[in-house]
């Protein structure tokens, strides 16, 4: 099992402690790129589909909170990438 199979594994196992960087190279690996807004506002962009993910970095700590985890999830299920 490679590397991007393993951490979408770990994504849909619902971890406590998925981080931001996790989260950073999952979306990398489906085509999207961190575009930086203000203060902690980030959008992941697909360029090709044009579909955006719009968060907020976490903080004070790096680990993504389960709602955010929850929506990313629809949002990729929504475009069939999982």
């Amino acid at each position: 099992m490679g590397t991007k199979d393993t951490l979408i594994k770990r994504f849909l196992s619902k971890p406590k402690d998925f981080t931001y960087q996790e989260l950073k190279r999952l979306l990398g690996f489906f085509g999207y790129e961190e575009l930086q807004g203000s203060g902690s506002r980030v959008v992941f962009v697909n360029k090709p589909s044009k579909h955006r993910i719009k968060l907020h970095k976490p903080h004070p700590g790096n680990i993504l909170k389960h709602y955010q985890l929850a929506f990313i999830r629809r949002e990729l299920t929504d475009k069939h990438l999982l």
